[in-house]
């Protein structure tokens, strides 16, 4: 009896993990004003209550590869996402359905004005650029 109660505790646990809601969004815009630039965004739901996790990717259109970024969001819609390597810092706030700040370069001399908006995304294309953010992760840490 303790362990079919055991055991759907657990499942129940699992199941509930397995739920987490997952969304995407994508924003088209620009860096300084110039470089064309497309931001993929997924939101995810911390399976144990609180805030949810961002995971992303951006890239500028045209001139480079996705960047994968660490995205830390905090209780003013603002947040910080750090390209992988640390080759750039964007701080962004919501403003309307966009996205407005800055990119900085790393050693902070280069500050540039970021304006982002948030675009319709199928689900297929939310699917694509989930596979790539996948890819890049697996390509950016794995052994």
């Amino acid at each position: 009896m303790t362990r079919t109660i055991l055991l759907l505790i657990t499942l129940s646990g699992l199941f509930a993990v397995m739920q987490a809601q997952t969304k995407s969004f994508l924003y088209t815009g620009t860096v300084d004003g110039k470089m064309q630039v497309t931001l993929y965004l997924q939101e995810e739901e911390n399976g144990c209550g609180g805030d949810p996790f961002y995971n992303g990717i951006y890239r500028y259109d045209k001139a480079s590869n996705w960047l994968q970024l660490s995205i830390s969001k905090n209780n003013k819609n603002q947040y910080a996402m750090v390209e992988d390597g640390f080759t750039g810092l964007m701080i962004v706030r919501k403003e309307g359905t966009g996205l407005k700040g800055l990119w900085i370069s790393p050693d902070g001399k280069r500050q540039l004005p970021v304006i982002l908006k948030k675009q319709v995304i199928s689900p297929e294309q939310a699917e694509s650029y989930k596979d790539t953010l996948e890819k890049i992760n697996y390509e950016n840490h794995d052994c």
